[in-house]
C-alpha cells in the first residue's frame, strides 16, 4: 500500500497515526507534509522509515524552499516518480 500524507506535522498528527497503524508499503509526503522530511523537524519519520521506504515530492519541497534540507534515507521523487509509486502499489491510502 502507498500511504500518501499531505498535511504538515505542525497541523495534524497524521504521521504519528501512520507510524502507529501502517504495516508496510511505502510513504509519500506531498504538499505541506514535505516539511516532515526536513532536518530540524521533530516527527515520527525515523520510526516510519524502519517499517517502509519514505518518499517526498520534489516540486513541493522546492516550492517551500526546503529541497536542500531533506533528511538522510528519504528519496526525493518528481511527478513521474509519484505516478510510478502509484503504479507499483496495489492500493493507495490518502491520509487526512
Amino acid at each position: 500500500m502507498l500511504h500518501i500524507v499531505n498535511k504538515s506535522p505542525f497541523d495534524r498528527p497524521t504521521l504519528a497515526t501512520v507510524a502507529r497503524v501502517a504495516q508496510g508499503g511505502a510513504l509519500l509526503l506531498i504538499e505541506d507534509a514535505v516539511v516532515a522530511a526536513t532536518q530540524g523537524v521533530a516527527s515520527p519519520l525515523a520510526e516510519i522509515q524502519k517499517k517502509m521506504p519514505v518518499y517526498v515530492l520534489g516540486p513541493d519541497l522546492e516550492a517551500r524552499g526546503l529541497n536542500e534540507r531533506v533528511i538522510e534515507g528519504v528519496t526525493v521523487v518528481d511527478y513521474n516518480g509519484f505516478v510510478q509509486l502509484v503504479a507499483e502499489h496495489r492500493n493507495c491510502q490518502s491520509w487526512l
